[in-house]
């Protein structure tokens, strides 16, 4: 086996040789790996310059008591039901956006994608109930406003225990050197939400994402409502308390109710009650793993050529006794397909694919250690994309 190097930890090179797994050695300060003879250099993490533009909430430029027909307005907006002037909500960044934020360290920043109200902003607040959050226009801008330190972290889905895998984020945890600090797993609860004083029966449309739509089926069907497709729950919500027709209605969150100024006509509409999206913490720095808890450890890579390859990258974890909890499989863009030679006239055509693998055990165990050491025997490219601390359903 030729000798090569390998990014597996984020910041880190090592380079293998044939000689085998054996002196495993953990470096906590430096997050590495080293093996004998495998040489493990830490490079310096290059951070982004610090932002000098603050980005704030849009401000509603309302003078103070000088008019009453300012007074007015704001009180006509309170008798129809919208508590809240939309002109507050702060604004999608998108990834155009190159503005830079000044952290003062009071507060931990945390994007999503979405707007206010989404379930994913639901989950940035159940990982950090006292934080800012930071609503995006798409997932990439997320990304993108972690690395230009717009934001501290990023909460991101990445899967659905009914609508399965969020495969544009598996993508992006390869295309962008963010590291997996931790998960949240969070109970989606559906609603279906109208104007103020309107009964479910007066719907006509019903506007969401089309997985929210997909999982509230049976209900929608029940009631023989026209589905819309929506970018976000969230987004469904404001729509129709913008728009203010009394025949169409949202599914969204019941903290999207509350946001938009609308009436939950129903809840918990979906048609499984154990609808968890699970979805990971992204920051620009690993964290130092260590086994007071459970930890979980999330990697992706690639493999040689051969029959009972792939069996033999999953049983270095099954000699172990490493549980895997997640196996998601997405073709490689770059050689999207392989020509083989057959015996028999033309070729044979697949794909190559990245593997992304999550599974029960801390860094700091010499089992992993070992685990993935012995995948390198095999692996043509491997890359560790966090270590962090699982997360359970209350």
């Amino acid at each position: 086996m030729a000798v090569k190097s390998v990014p597996i930890w984020g910041c880190s090179q090592i380079s293998f040789s044939n000689q085998g797994v054996s002196n495993l050695r953990y470096n906590c300060s430096g997050v590495c790996l080293s093996l004998r003879k495998w040489e493990c250099s830490c490079l310096g993490v290059s951070l982004a310059q610090k932002a000098l533009t603050p980005v704030e909430d849009e401000k509603p430029n309302i003078p103070g008591m000088e008019s009453a027909a300012v007074i007015q307005r704001v009180e006509d907006i309170e008798a129809r039901g919208f508590h809240k002037d939309m002109n507050l909500l702060p604004k999608p960044l998108t990834a155009a956006d190159i503005s830079h934020s000044e952290n003062d360290g009071t507060k931990v920043r945390v994007a999503y994608q979405g707007l206010p109200g989404a379930y994913s902003e639901a989950a940035a607040l159940k990982a950090y109930p006292k934080c800012e959050t930071v609503p995006c226009d798409q997932f990439e801008a997320a990304f993108k406003a972690v690395e230009l330190w717009l934001v501290d972290k990023a909460v991101l889905p990445i899967e659905n225990s009914v609508g399965g895998s969020i495969h544009r984020n598996y993508d992006l945890l390869l295309r962008h050197r963010l590291h997996i600090v931790g998960e949240v797993q969070l109970l989606v609860n559906h609603c279906l939400l109208g104007l103020p004083g309107v009964e479910k029966e007066e719907l006509k449309r019903v506007l969401s994402h089309p997985q929210a739509l997909a999982q509230c089926e049976m209900t929608l069907s029940s009631l023989g409502i026209i589905r819309v497709n929506a970018d976000d729950s969230a987004l469904a919500a404001q729509m129709v308390a913008s728009n203010g027709v009394r025949d169409t209605g949202a599914i969204a969150s019941a903290r999207a109710a509350e946001i938009y100024g609308l009436q939950i006509l129903s809840n918990k509409i979906q048609d499984d009650d154990d609808n968890i999206t699970r979805f990971l913490i992204l920051a620009r720095e690993p964290i130092i793993p260590g086994t007071e808890r459970q930890y979980k450890t999330s990697v992706v890579f690639t493999l040689e050529e051969g029959p009972g390859v792939l069996f033999k990258a999953l049983a270095v974890f099954a000699l172990r006794g490493i549980n895997l909890t997640k196996i998601e499989s997405r073709p490689q863009k770059q050689r999207p397909l392989r020509v083989v030679d057959d015996s028999n006239e033309g070729s044979a055509k697949y794909f190559d694919y990245l593997f992304y693998i999550d599974f029960e055990a801390s860094m700091a165990d010499p089992r992993a250690q070992y685990a993935l050491g012995h995948l390198q025997e095999f692996a043509r490219f491997l890359r560790v994309l966090g270590c962090y601390p699982m997360d359970k359903i209350p």
